[in-house]
């Protein structure tokens, strides 16, 4: 019940609260009208203040935004050709907007022609003009390839703002050089500035591409890095059939065991490429769905290079944004409007609706290509024989030359480039991307690009190959490394198997040329290829597995070719680290041997073997050309005592041996014993090289990691830049010469020195020595100012009088004188005459300012601080 009654009572409450808030609401409704219109005029004040507010406010539509928006350029800084045009420009722009009305009347269902577009400074320049062919200091960029590469890797492309249109403004090379951007005509006309300079016939082609080569997309193509190069088959020559040829022993293996093997090998590659095909028209069907709805209007600019200079043998497409080579005939190029170097601008006549593989590059053609500016150095289409005879009857030498003279009339010369000379620092040459980095995106790839030094390992480029097309799953990575002291070039590292393998370049101090491994630790699997000639032992390869390291050579004194060696277990259970203290016991020694031709082939040894457990010793020698056999050799090595201590003497059951043609030396006990006394030096010298090179691997090991810890860099002695001690010491001997200049500059601007080292040092000055010291300075300058007239009288006296022996001398044979000796003379006297004017000249001269020099040292000594005080107290 008391539940009840609290409900009850909380009930009654809210209601009481409720008729609070609506009696309050009715009373806030029953305001006086006189309010209310009071409220309404300060609300109508309100808005119109807000509306005169706002009215002030203006906004202007911004124009259409450039290719670099980003990157403002002052225009000032730009030189005068930027800013205007000459005379000869005006004119060729006239020429120009005639020849598109010319154009667009006669075909009215063509685009605009790309002809004078806006630059830096919005004035309009003709495209021709903008191509400024320049050779580049750098022997890198004087092929076609190297110079795409540069231009692909340097600028960062930026798409047009229309992809319908050309763009409406054309930046210089110098410019897009110094933003790092720009879209493809600015990548195009860089690159066409760069061929031509190198000689190569190039032109900028503005046309239409396909939608992933506009976008520099290049999720659809292959990497060029991965692709293998195509491997030249060699047939192998036959050698002629002997008459008397040992036949091969029968095979006998299961032939129908090896066809169903043969079979289930088949069947399971047939079904992975099944399975990759049914993935690849899957992909394919995906993106056939997505069309490009603007397919063969998308406006793009590359590079054409004609065939011809430079030992091109074909004409082809360079597509400046991936620096790839296309032939004329691929489907990305999809049509040309027009195409122009630095001397013509050529218009595309033929149809485009096979793309352009029916397209002729004859630009002499007038058919084919219509050319704005009479251009003489394409040749003209080649006449017919009817036009051949006609024009041979053509035999009045006036109307020769009245053609001429019209052609003359009617050729217009290209006007200069108005771009500033292109120019690429060594800096900026050697950091090639934007930012120091580049990412491109391939089919199952993904390639990125560092400059030099970016990285502190020295990583330059690293290519990340993927299994499927989302590139989820990698399969390898390749890294390449440049200015690494270990000489590390090239790593490709298998993320499948975990192979690991590091390529060198020559000079690492161990000579590595390749190290293959799965980890770094001892007694694992790993390769070791090595520089032969850089190594005294020949060593090209080393394999080396947890109980076996095989060893090639070449090269040797000794012949040695080969080393097999097979290891046991430990004794006992040590680290992997002590196998110097600890080495694994050798079972097993196989050495293989080169021919030596200065011994008969029955005493040159091909393979030895040592058995050292079974301590038995294996020989085989060459075998002869004449022979098909090859003599053995088999000692059974015993210890050279008994348990008594008695010496074991040579019995003829230890050595067995086979011989082709037996000889009665080799059948003696004592040539026997020799040899096998022999072999167990050599079986010692074996089993030591074997433990030399158990602990070159763990030296190589350590100095890997030691190398992979530290990844130092080398810098050249010509990088004044990142040589800091260089860098020192270019300071400090520029510092010397500085001041050491500064010294001879006020050594040659005090004209007291010579006078006030006459005096005894740190000595002052009395009032009779000041007297002196100016008495002396005026004396010598006044003298020096009477030798220096005399020495130009002198030399006028020296001069008229050869001049006067000279005419005295034509005088004299002036009857016999040759034309060509009278030229020297008349030649001889206007020279002569030149230097006596300008040595009157110089005198004259000297004359007038002498007294006004010595009246200037005057002054100057009066005011020299050293002499200043005492000369105003004498005065």
């Amino acid at each position: 019940m008391e539940v009840l009654k609290e409900k009850v009572e909380e009930e009654e409450a809210a209601e009481r609260e409720e008729a609070a808030e609506r009696a309050e609401r009715g009373e806030k409704a029953m305001w006086p009208m006189e309010v209310q219109k009071e409220e309404s005029t300060v609300t109508q004040e309100m808005l119109r203040d807000l509306e005169r507010k706002l009215s002030e406010i203006e906004v202007s539509i911004p124009e259409k935004p450039s290719t670099f928006t980003k990157d403002p350029i002052d225009v000032s800084k730009l030189p005068l050709s930027y800013q205007s045009n000459t005379l000869k420009e005006e004119h060729l722009l006239q020429v120009a907007d005639n020849f598109s009305r010319q154009y667009s009347h006669l075909c009215p269902d063509r685009v605009p022609l790309f002809l004078h577009p806006l630059n830096e400074c919005k004035v309009p320049k003709f495209v021709s003009t903008t191509i400024r062919p320049t050779l580049m200091p750098y022997p890198e960029l004087y092929n076609w390839d190297t110079c795409a590469q540069f231009v692909s890797d340097f600028l960062s492309m930026v798409p047009l703002p229309d992809p319908l249109k050309p763009p409406p403004y054309l930046y210089s090379s110098a410019t897009v050089l110094k933003l790092q951007k720009g879209n493809c005509f600015d990548f195009s006309t860089l690159l066409c500035s760069m061929l031509i300079g190198a000689g190569y016939d190039a032109y900028c082609v503005n046309g239409y591409g396909s939608q992933d080569l506009c976008l520099m997309d290049l999720t659809r193509e292959v990497c060029p890095l991965t692709m293998k190069p195509k491997e030249a088959v060699q047939k192998e020559e036959k050698a002629p059939p002997k008459k008397y040829a040992i036949r091969p022993p029968r095979d006998l293996s299961s032939r129908f065991e090896q066809e169903q093997e043969t079979k289930r090998q088949k069947a399971i590659q047939d079904e992975k490429e099944q399975r990759l095909r049914q993935e690849e028209e899957r992909l394919m069907e995906e993106e056939s769905a997505k069309t490009d709805p603007l397919y063969g209007l998308r406006v793009h600019s590359w590079v054409l290079v004609l065939s011809g200079k430079r030992e091109v043998p074909e004409s082809f497409f360079i597509d400046p944004f991936t620096a790839r080579s296309y032939g004329k005939d691929d489907d990305h190029f999809l049509g040309i409007e027009s195409l122009w170097n630095h001397k013509n601008y050529w218009v595309n006549m033929q149809d485009c609706w096979n793309c352009c593989k029916d397209l002729v590059f004859d630009l002499g053609d007038p058919v084919k290509w219509e050319y704005m500016l009479l251009d003489t150095s394409k040749p003209l289409l080649s006449l017919t024989e009817g036009d051949d005879s006609e024009m041979s009857e053509m035999n009045d030498e006036d109307d020769v030359e009245n053609l001429g003279k019209e052609d003359e009339d009617e050729s217009f010369d290209m006007p200069p480039a108005w771009v500033e000379r292109i120019e690429i620092s060594p800096e900026a040459f050697e950091t090639r991307c934007p930012n120091g980095k580049k990412v491109i995106q391939y089919k199952r790839a993904k390639l990125e690009k560092w400059a030099p030094y970016v990285n502190t390992n020295g990583l330059v480029s690293r290519l990340t190959s993927y299994e499927d097309l989302e590139c989820t799953k990698i399969l390898e990575v390749k890294e390449w490394f440049q200015n690494r002291e270990d000489m590390l070039e090239l790593r490709h590292v298998n993320k499948i198997t975990g192979l690991i393998i590091d390529s060198f370049k020559p000079g690492h101090p161990q000579a590595l040329r390749v190290h293959s491994y799965t980890s770094m630790q001892p007694e694992r699997d790993r390769v070791m290829e090595f520089y032969e000639t850089a190594r005294v032992d020949g060593l090209i390869k080393r394999e080396e597995t947890a109980k076996t390291m095989t060893e090639y050579y070449q090269g040797r004194p000794d012949f040695l070719s080969y080393r097999h060696v097979d290891f046991g277990p430990r004794v006992k259970k040590t680290a992997l680290n002590s196998a110097e203290s600890n080495p694994r016991p050798v079972v097993k020694i196989t050495e293989r041997f080169f021919r030596n031709p200065e011994k008969p082939a029955d005493e040159d040894v091909a393979e030895r073997v040592f058995m050292i457990l079974d301590e038995r010793i294996q020989l085989r020698y060459h075998c002869r050309e004449d022979h098909i056999t090859a003599s053995k050799r088999e000692f059974l090595r015993r210890t050279e005592v008994d348990s008594k201590g008695n010496k074991i003497i040579m019995t003829p059951d230890m050595c067995i041996s086979f011989e082709v043609e037996p000889t009665e030396h080799t059948k003696k006990l004592l040539y026997q014993y020799e040899a096998m006394m022999k072999l167990k030096d050599e079986e010692k010298l074996s089993r030591h090289q074997a433990w030399e090179s158990e602990l070159e691997v763990l030296e190589i090991l350590k100095l890997r990691e030691e190398e992979e810890a530290a990844h130092a860099l080398t810098i050249s002695i010509y990088d004044t830049k990142r040589n800091e001690k260089s860098k020192e010491y270019r300071e400090a001997m520029e510092r010397v010469m500085h001041e050491e200049h500064l010294r001879q500059m006020e050594a040659q601007l005090d004209y007291l020195a010579p006078f006030l080292a006459q005096l005894p040092p740190g000595e002052k000055l009395t009032r009779w020595q000041a007297v002196r010291l100016k008495d002396e300075c005026l004396s010598d300058f006044k003298q020096r100012l009477i030798d220096k007239a005399n020495l130009i009288q002198a030399r006028f006296e020296k001069e008229t009088q050869e001049l006067q022996k000279k005419q005295q001398w034509y005088q004299e044979n002036q009857v016999t004188l040759t034309p060509e000796d009278e030229d020297l003379y008349l030649s001889y006297c206007s020279q002569a005459m030149f230097r006596i004017r300008i040595l009157e000249q110089r005198l004259n001269r000297h004359k007038e300012l002498a007294p006004l020099k010595y009246l200037a040292l005057e002054e100057k000594l009066y005011k020299d601080p050293r002499l200043v005080e005492i000369l105003k107290v004498f005065v």
